[in-house]
């Protein structure tokens, strides 16, 4: 691991997208300079390798791996000490190299030196004056103290509004300029008294006028020059010899959640060519970010603020283009793609988009696969496949924790079918040998629907409240130059409550959720064994417990176990049949729950290695906790 320097010519056409570079401070040679944070992990051996090269873009600064090498030596791959398959880091064993860096300048640094970050340049009016303008912040569970993102342009407090509410859909409430103060320096804030907290989980909003944005957008710069560099060049500038030089043929992506809306827009700028016009990335494994972007190519962006349910709304994220293939905004009248660039320049990466429910619930999954006017469904495009995983939340979650939300979290996992997933992926870039169908709900065949509950058709179930809530996405309004120089005129818009469906918000985008079946579970896409043999009800939407009951709960799902008995289900007055009256015996589950394993290994989504450890952890939950009898 180490430091790496880049810099940036402003004139290379390449970069002319990047917000604010052309007011970044400049060095003797014209070029915008820049620092990053890397790590690499590679074969001792790279002969005995198999020449590719993995690239996880940081999730706020932290390495995960999250869907291959799951649990594998955490924030230092490193530190494995079983590189087998068996031991779960499937990545080694095959021989790959892997790399990390830094990207995001708001990623958490968490007195880690193996996290990974990155170093920008702050831009400047041409008189090397600051820039100012307005800027936003959304505060939750945020203690005594609030860093802003930006520091204030002036402490005084009546340039600024700071507002707080309970409920998502409660009208905000103006806090007095004498209940709250800046610190010194104009870069936090505080409640007043002194020593006041801001109260864990409700809503603070804070507008202010900002100075000194950050170019946050040389971060795409710098993922395509650090992998182009590693891929093609044997040395940099200084002469330091690249590890890799001459071993690359490949270069594939793995992301969770934040760092793929990273690469959606990195794909959609037109960062996979490099500045020697050539290829950076040939395949991305994009889990959990769905047809959204991130903020990040705007003045005043916030690369680590995420839109859901309850949060960050007033943070440009899901924005037209949402689909890998041509649409027509019906708002805007504009015609676009996500791959619009990369095919012009001919360097478009593979791609597997799998996400969960819940991109469906708060994100903006439904626009990937509809036209966005919500008139019909979309072809697949020639250069990706994509897969909904049926029920899931945003991750895994513990099905013995409730956190904040009325019921247990889902604990649905996709890693298994992700591992065979990627070697589809690889396959299909060097051999071109295509992957198993996109697996997703259509408008055609009715499982894609409204979110209302006779639409979705889930059942009603004692103690689970159902309100279809789920995020819009509206065209908002930041000024008329907004979405062609990532620079805002005006300030944020404020939301008219309530938030769901407002047509006073700004334009609608129309957007779906996936029918389910009588047990509550999605009919879609592509069910996990614990889906298609169930043994609970899992969901990827939830809404929260009191105090801020039936607001979102965010990237959360539900597990809703089924009654164990017959007399269970009448006592309850549960409608969903239960396990002793679906299966009847230990045997009869067993022999399901392995069709359907079966199954997903003959249709190419899960490895033989990953259907053993599925029928074994199934099968062994079912005993531990007594649930049928053996005959």
């Amino acid at each position: 691991m180490g430091k790496a320097f880049g810099e940036l010519d402003p004139k290379d056409p390449k970069n002319a997208v990047i917000v604010d570079l052309q007011l970044a401070p400049r060095n003797a040679r014209g070029k915008v300079e820049y620092s990053f944070d890397f790590y690499i992990l590679k074969p001792m051996d790279l002969s005995k390798g198999n020449h590719r090269m993995l690239y996880e873009p940081p999730n706020r600064g932290r390495k995960t791996i999250n869907a291959l090498n799951r649990g594998v030596g955490g924030n230092d791959p490193g530190s494995v000490t079983d590189a087998s398959l068996l031991g779960n880091s499937f990545l080694m064993p095959q021989g790959y190299s892997i790399s990390f860096s830094g990207w995001d300048f708001s990623a958490e640094t968490n007195g880690s030196d193996l996290s990974t970050t990155i170093t920008l340049p702050i831009a400047k009016n041409p008189d090397g004056s600051s820039i100012t303008g307005p800027s936003f912040e959304y505060i939750v569970n945020a203690g005594a103290s609030y860093a802003l993102t930006y520091p204030a342009a002036t402490l005084d407090r009546s340039k600024a509004t700071l507002t707080h509410r309970v409920h998502l859909n409660d009208a905000p409430q103006a806090i007095p300029e004498s209940g709250w103060q800046y610190d010194a320096k104009g870069t936090a804030i505080t409640l007043l008294p002194a020593g006041t907290s801001f109260v864990p989980s409700d809503i603070y909003e804070f507008s202010y006028t900002a100075k000194d944005p950050t170019v946050n957008g040389i971060g795409f710069a710098a993922v395509r020059d650090w992998n182009s560099w590693l891929r093609y060049e044997t040395k940099d500038d200084a002469g330091t010899a690249n590890p890799l030089a001459g071993d690359i043929t490949r270069i594939y992506t793995e992301v969770s959640s934040q760092p793929g809306r990273f690469l959606n827009d990195f794909r959609y700028l037109g960062f996979n060519q490099a500045e020697n016009g050539k290829q950076v990335f040939d395949g991305m494994m994009q889990w959990i970010a769905a047809g959204d972007g991130i903020s990040m190519n705007y003045r005043w962006s916030q690369p680590g603020r995420t839109e859901r349910n309850r949060q960050d709304h007033l943070f440009v994220e899901g924005r037209f283009p949402f689909a890998n293939v041509e649409t027509t905004d019906p708002i805007t009248r504009k015609t676009d793609s996500r791959y619009a660039r990369c095919i012009a320049s001919h360097t478009c990466p593979f791609a597997m988009e799998i996400f969960s429910a819940n991109e469906y619930w708060v994100k903006a999954a439904s626009l990937m696969t509809t036209d966005p006017a919500g008139k019909k469904d979309l072809p697949d495009s020639p250069f990706t496949r994509i897969y909904f995983m049926s029920s899931m939340q945003h991750g895994t979650g513990n099905a013995a924790s409730r956190g904040a939300c009325q019921q247990f979290q889902n604990p649905l996992d996709s890693q298994a079918v992700q591992r065979a997933l990627f070697i589809a992926l690889d396959k299909w870039a060097t051999a071109g040998m295509l992957p198993p169908p996109s697996q997703v709900p259509k408008l055609s065949d009715g499982t894609l629907v409204k979110p209302d509950q006779t639409s979705t058709g889930f059942p009603q179930l004692p103690g689970v409240a159902y309100s279809g809530f789920k995020t819009t996405r509206y065209l908002l309004n930041y000024g008329p130059n907004f979405y062609t120089t990532g620079i805002p005129t005006i300030n944020p818009p404020v939301f008219a409550a309530p938030y769901q469906d407002n047509p006073a918000n700004g334009p609608i985008y129309p957007r779906f959720v996936p029918k389910t079946d009588a047990d509550g579970n999605d009919i879609a896409g592509l069910r996990l064994p614990e889906v298609q043999v169930p043994l609970a009800t899992y969901t990827g939407w939830a809404l929260r417990a009191a105090p801020h009951n039936n607001d979102g709960c965010e990237g959360s799902g539900q597990y809703i176990p089924f009654p164990k008995t017959k007399a269970d289900r009448l006592e309850s007055g549960d409608r969903r049949l239960s396990i002793e009256e679906r299966y009847g015996n230990f045997e009869t589950y067993s022999s399901r729950l392995q069709d359907a394993i079966n199954g997903l290994v003959r249709s190419g989504f899960l490895l033989p290695v990953d259907a053993e450890a599925a029928l074994k952890k199934n099968l062994d939950n079912v005993v531990k906790n007594n649930l049928l009898p053996k005959k």
